[in-house]
Parts: C-alpha cells; structure tokens; sequence
C-alpha cells in the first residue's frame, strides 16, 4: 500500500512516500544526517519504500524537522492501519545491537500511547538532543494511532543504543502491519 503525504508549516516543508510492502528503496534527506540514518535503518527492517525530502529551520535547532517528520510518517501509517482491516495489529521485537538490548512492542489498536524508556546519559548524539528521541517516538504513536512501548534492557554505547531502538521499531511495525486474515483483529469488530 502506498501513501504520499506533504506537510507544509513556516518550520518545515516534507514531502512523503510511504510503501509498507515495499521491497527496502530508501531515500531520506531531512538535513539531520544521523535522523537520516535512523530513518533510513526504520525503513529498512521494515521491508518499506520510503522516501522522504524535507527542508526546515534546522539552523535553529532539531525540535521541527524530528517532530514534524513524525507527525508525516506517523499519518501516513495510520492511513495504513485504516486501510488494513485485517492486519495482525500487534508486533513485538527483542533486539539486540552489540552490547544492547531494547524490547519494543505495538498494538495498533487506534488507541495511541507510548511508554518510551531510553536511558540516555548524555545531552546529544551526533549533535542532536537526546530528548528527541522519545519525543520522536511518542509523536509517531500518537499521530499513527498506536500504543508503542520501547524498553531498554541494557546498553553502553548511545548509538547502538538508539539505533536498536529504531530497528527493534520497525521489526515490531513489520510484524503488526502483516495481513493475517480478512477479519477485524478485535472482538470489537473495530479498531
């Protein structure tokens, strides 16, 4: 399934291409290399297409273009989880990269939470504030409809750190995005 999506305010101007049965075409340039990477990697383990071009004020900090990209990717899957009504909604990945472990776990229930633990023992990775990330996240959860929890077992390194939680992210999202059946997954009949 396909999805295109542009969003356009005085901070930012992204346009998005979002295939979630893609076979892993990425192309990502938001002017934040590392979110890059980490989008790219999102993609990536997710077995999507995804291209995302995105301009913003990242001269004045992080905070736009990291929340405004996921409030796009965010809507652009909860278009999907409309769309799939027989998805298997739920998707959960125990991840491990070098020296760390992080548990991620969704439920695409049309009920957006997030529990984000990410332990973070510095104020930046490769020059973006470390309190991003979980807003991240939480914005993607929230926009996408969905309960996200990240839980991180143990880690050293900041990077790996991160970066297994984008991973563990998209082998969850994979999972939960899979058709199963024909059916609603829930006694509700909705989700």
């Amino acid at each position: 399934m396909s999805i295109q999506l542009n969003r356009k305010t005085k901070e930012t101007d992204i346009r998005l291409q979002l295939d979630v049965d893609g076979n892993r075409q990425v192309s990502v340039r938001t002017g934040l290399a590392f979110f890059d990477h980490m989008l790219e990697q999102l993609a990536f383990h997710a077995g999507w297409n995804l291209t995302i071009d995105a301009t913003g004020d990242i001269d004045v900090d992080d905070h736009h273009m990291i929340e405004d990209v996921a409030i796009v990717i965010g809507d652009a899957l909860n278009q999907v989880r409309q769309a799939r009504p027989g998805l298997a909604r739920y998707g959960q990945r125990l991840l491990p990269m070098d020296e760390t472990l992080v548990l991620c776990a969704v439920d695409l229930s049309g009920r957006p939470a997030a529990v984000i633990d990410l332990p973070f023992k510095r104020d930046a990775i490769a020059n973006i504030a470390t309190e991003m990330w979980p807003h991240f996240f939480k914005t993607l959860a929230i926009r996408g409809q969905f309960a996200l929890h990240i839980k991180t077992e143990y880690f050293e390194n900041h990077h790996h750190l991160i970066e297994a939680a984008f991973k563990a992210l998209a082998r969850a999202l994979r999972e939960a995005l899979s058709v199963q059946t024909s059916e609603v997954t829930s006694t509700k009949g909705v989700l």
